[in-house]
């Protein structure tokens, strides 16, 4: 059983399908941050996130438990995800993990949820239940700017909405499996809601889904 959780950076979908993967008792799978290693990997390495060849040979070598989480959270690691997520050898090569995690969720789990920008029109359209996040841009950046001040970061706000609007851009405008709603996704907008009231309305939606 799959629940597919797609959306724009920092809309709250992450938060949102750690608790829901808690709450059925799922396996959960953050696919953003598979994007966010290689990016990382390619850049820590002294080369371009635009080289295909780099950005190919980090995502075959990619290692799950080797995922250095604090490495992969900055703005320029999701800057570098948002290049190489646009290269279809990429999101090839990291295609066959995310859907053997969705069809063969770890520790015998009876599900997975899973979160990204394509889950629900390309990695797992077979899902049973579908949810898009968003919010408003201006919304998303001050939460990424609190997340990225926490962590010790003095980036400018605008510069943050800056970069959520360009990271948008691309994600929507790639050749290689665009962000948007599968056509069978619950739209979403946290722009004014806590992430219970998130949490409470997207359980509703599953519920009926799943049963």
């Amino acid at each position: 059983m799959v629940i597919a959780v797609d959306g724009p950076a920092a809309s709250g979908k992450g938060t949102l399908a750690r608790k829901l993967a808690a709450h059925y008792g799922f396996a959960y799978l953050d696919t953003g941050s598979l994007y966010r290693a290689v990016g990382h990997a390619v850049t820590a390495s002294g080369k371009d996130p635009a080289d295909d060849a780099a950005a190919l040979a980090a995502a075959t070598s990619l290692d799950l438990s080797r995922i250095d989480e604090c490495a992969i959270r900055t703005a320029e690691a999701g800057a570098a995800a948002s290049i190489v997520a646009a290269m279809p050898s990429v999101r090839a090569a990291i295609l066959d993990l995310q859907r053997n995690f969705a069809h063969n969720p770890p520790c015998g789990l009876p599900g997975a949820v899973l979160d990204g920008r394509d889950i629900g029109t390309v990695v797992c359209p077979d899902a049973r239940a579908k949810l898009f996040v968003t919010a408003r841009p201006e919304i998303r950046a001050h939460r990424r700017w609190l997340e990225l001040n926490n962590s010790g970061s003095s980036v400018a706000e605008a510069q943050v909405l800056e970069d959520i609007q360009d990271r948008d851009r691309r994600d929507a405008g790639r050749e290689a499996s665009p962000m948007k709603p599968a056509d069978d996704a619950h739209l979403l907008d946290t722009s004014d809601l806590s992430i219970e009231a998130a949490f409470g309305a997207a359980v509703a939606i599953i519920d009926k889904a799943l049963g």
